[in-house]
């Protein structure tokens, strides 16, 4: 039902933005989660997908998750529908990227499809309502009935020599609502975001992070840190990370974030594909496993991986999981296969005895 009859017209909506697409799709989960009565059949045969879509549960960073298929971060940044990715299947949940400070985001139009490639790319700039308006939602809605990992951000206002006290207040707003929480240092339209994977500037903000986490723990467990890596790193500056990650005590890796590489794009999509900001979807899914295989090679068990980019298809879930991954996320496969990815991808992972090196 959805790629024959509700995507088509979501992305017919607002002449084709996408960005109305996303917009309208997050308030409709947001009414129907919310219990809006109008909408309680709907949510009524949505919900379904809850009872369909289990995998076996695996238990990675000291966290059970009842199935190792996530809702990657930027679907939805402040937490507006949470209750709704749950009764799709989904196995956890990533809210994010958040800022410290409240923001727009760049300039609009900031997202464009490109549905030959399965493909999107975005430049929408941690567009969010800050961490202190995400903890106030966290707070009233209470826990997700599934993990809740959220993705932290550096302020667009806040200059790159101050952005670890930017880390550290997000961190300090939110850590008691997080099951885990990513660092993103890795997206390609915040000016100069990237630089913060370089070792010296990585590992001074792992540094004041991991200290944070452990003093808010009070002398329990701190909640795991987890940092999201872009895909165009070299072999060279990808292990620095790595070895900064141990160092620190760094639970895990999310590999990976969009591109700045247009290899893979198709056909009338590579006029869109000259827009700039990153590029997520099917052109990216083999330069994110050769990362998770990567990551997996160097570091092993020490650092599992979730395993982002380009899944489109049962399959793809696969090959990232034989890749090395521990779990893994949609986000453009999502927005183009809808409900029914979670469920396949589930159901393949049950069946399927996999492990690293099959992929």
């Amino acid at each position: 039902m959805y790629t024959r009859l509700l995507r088509p017209a979501l992305f017919r909506l607002g002449g084709g933005d996408a960005e109305v697409a996303h917009e309208t799709t997050l308030r409709a989960l947001a009414a129907v989660s919310g219990g809006d009565a109008r909408l309680t059949a709907l949510w009524a045969a949505t919900s379904r997908y809850r009872y369909q879509a289990r995998a076996e549960p695996r238990t990675v960073y000291g966290i059970r998750f009842p199935n190792p298929v996530g809702l990657a971060a930027g679907l939805d940044k402040d937490g507006r529908a949470l209750p709704a990715w749950p009764a799709f299947g989904f196995g956890f949940v990533e809210v994010g990227t958040v800022t410290r400070h409240p923001q727009p985001g760049n300039d609009r139009p900031r997202l464009f499809r490109l549905p030959s490639s399965g493909a999107l790319v975005n430049r929408m700039g941690f567009n969010n309502a800050g961490a202190a308006a995400l903890a106030d939602r966290l707070a009233t809605l209470g826990r997700l009935p599934v993990p809740l990992g959220i993705s932290l951000g550096k302020s667009k206002v806040t200059p790159l020599d101050e952005a670890v006290a930017d880390y550290v207040a997000s961190l300090r707003i939110l850590y008691e609502h997080g099951d885990y929480f990513a660092v993103n240092v890795s997206s390609p339209n915040t000016p100069g975001l990237r630089s913060l994977q370089d070792k010296a500037q990585l590992a001074e903000l792992l540094g004041a992070l991991s200290a944070e986490a452990r003093s808010l723990a009070a002398g329990r467990t701190p909640r795991p840190l987890l940092v999201k890596v872009a895909p165009d790193l070299t072999d060279e500056a990808l292990a620095e990370v790595l070895a900064v990650c141990a160092e620190h005590g760094v639970a895990g890796v999310i590999a990976t974030n969009t591109t700045l590489s247009r290899e893979g794009v198709t056909g009338a999509d590579r006029a869109v594909a000259t827009q700039a900001g990153g590029l997520s979807g099917r052109p990216l899914h083999e330069q994110a496993l050769e990362v998770v295989r990567f990551v997996h090679r160097e570091a092993g068990d020490t650092l599992p991986v979730i395993g982002v980019g380009g899944i489109g298809d049962a399959h793809g879930a696969l090959r990232m999981l034989d890749a090395g991954a521990s779990l893994v996320q949609l986000y453009t496969g999502f927005i183009y296969q809808g409900p029914e990815l979670v469920r396949q991808i589930n159901r393949a992972v049950s069946q399927t005895v996999y492990g690293p090196g099959k992929g």
